[in-house]
């Protein structure tokens, strides 16, 4: 407080507790941040005194506040706790706080030093090597999934980006592909791929499925129909141990007999799920005959499970290569597909993914990781202690149940130093000072 009184300070702020910099500050305090380092490289040339997972947790934290610019990220985080235990104690003093701790600039000069399959490369990695490795996790069950990533559709300049017609309407973009790995109630990204939205669903994630490393013998992979391939079930099933799922579609003949079978057989039962109330259920066996590979004996057993909703009238069929489950399994199991899903619409519709600021490809694959990696990080938290309440709640849910235990504090720099105040302590710091110093502290007074 001597020095505040004695010398000009070089800059002030307002400090206040918010969720996600406690969820930020949690995954700093159980090893998370750091690991960021082990698989992204730190390509800055220069200015290397501000530890590189820092600046990456600050990118993290934009994203998960929606902050979409990178001119945002030098100041996303904005609990004096926060940042001081993350390590921000580095204050270059020929800046000022209205710069930030650090430029745009450098953030997009290292930015456009990655390639896309680095990126897409390092969150990998981050994933598989380092966070489920630490939090022993190994999902046994696993939904695979592509989501179209929308652009403006007028812009060419979106670097590798293609045109296609939808449902009538041309569209822009990109697609994102995904495995996921079912643990609790959520499910986390554990492997991705990133290609353009003319690419198949299957020809994107196929080579990323046969060989992903998450997947291991007796698992359960649940797709949806852009992945139906007979030839597909046959490997997983042959050559990786793997059981999968998928719904089949009206016009093929499984689908058409599994129906008739079930019919015949009349031994319907009611839907396990209590919130489809109009769907009965059916067990169909030995539906391998009527869906054929070029090479059919090579084709592995299948089974289904028919559901005929009672209101609409209308049959849907889902088969596994798990000859041993039940209709009620079958469709208990892909029912856990749906409530994936909602993921990628909150990661659409709250998180703001699609809210590219540049048209290179390499600072959109930037910006998709980031994202994705503030995601798990929520994801993590909510099976944390500290967040269990949030536990089957998206990210704006849970920001509005915050409450906040902590009372807004200022954070002051000097030098190379930094303190904490309480706004008492800050109170009775500013009438103590000198007329120069009142000034550089009259904005923090005007924002409370």
């Amino acid at each position: 407080m001597k020095k505040a009184n004695t010398y000009l300070l070089d800059a002030a702020d307002l400090s206040f507790p918010n969720l996600i910099d406690e969820m930020i500050l949690k995954m700093k305090n159980e090893g998370i941040l750091e690991l960021l380092e082990n698989v992204f490289p730190d390509k800055r040339s220069k200015n290397k005194n501000i530890p590189f997972h820092l600046i990456l947790a600050l990118t993290i934290t934009a994203k998960m506040k929606i902050k979409t610019s990178l001119t945002d990220v030098p100041f996303a985080i904005t609990n004096a706790e926060t940042l001081s235990e993350i390590g921000w104690n580095i204050w270059d003093n020929e800046r000022g706080l209205n710069e930030g701790l650090m430029s745009e600039g450098t953030i997009r000069n290292f930015v456009k030093k990655y390639t896309v399959d680095e990126l897409i490369t390092a969150y990998n990695a981050y994933i598989q090597d380092e966070v489920f490795v630490k939090k022993g996790i190994v999902p046994d069950i696993h939904v695979l999934d592509c989501t179209k990533l929308e652009v403006e559709l007028s812009n060419s300049n979106y670097e590798g980006s293609e045109v296609i017609k939808d449902d009538g309407e041309y569209k822009r973009g990109y697609k994102l592909s995904s495995l996921r790995g079912i643990t609790g109630d959520t499910g986390i990204l554990e492997e991705i791929r990133f290609g353009n939205i003319k690419q198949h669903d299957l020809k994107l994630s196929k080579k990323m499925v046969l060989e992903s490393k998450m997947l291991k013998p007796g698992d359960i992979l649940i797709n949806d129909r852009g992945f139906i391939s007979r030839e597909f079930m046959n490997q997983l099933k042959r050559e990786r141990e793997i059981d999968s799922y998928i719904p089949l579609k009206s016009n093929m003949e499984a689908f058409e007999q599994a129906v008739s079978i079930a019919n015949a057989e009349n031994n319907w039962k009611a839907h396990p799920n209590k919130k489809r109330k109009n769907q009965k259920i059916a067990f169909v066996g030995s539906l391998g005959s009527y869906w054929r590979s070029a090479e059919p004996e090579n084709d592995v057993a299948i089974i289904g499970c028919v559901v005929y909703d009672t209101k609409t009238d209308e049959y849907h069929v889902f088969v596994t290569t798990d000859t041993t489950k039940t209709a009620r399994q079958i469709i208990m199991t892909y029912e856990l597909r749906p409530e994936i899903e909602e993921d990628y619409r909150q990661i659409k519709d709250f998180w703001k993914i699609e809210d590219f600021k540049s048209t290179k490809q390499n600072f959109i694959a930037f910006y998709i990781v980031m994202v994705l990696i503030g995601y798990l990080f929520f994801q993590l938290y909510k099976g944390m202690e500290e967040g269990e309440k949030y536990a089957g709640k998206s990210l704006p849910v849970a920001i509005k149940k915050y409450v906040e235990e902590g009372s807004k504090s200022v954070i002051i720099y000097s030098g190379q130093y930094f303190g904490i105040f309480g706004f008492l302590e800050f109170i009775q710091l500013y009438s103590s000072c000198g007329t120069e110093v009142k000034q550089c502290l009259d904005p923090i007074l005007a924002k409370v």
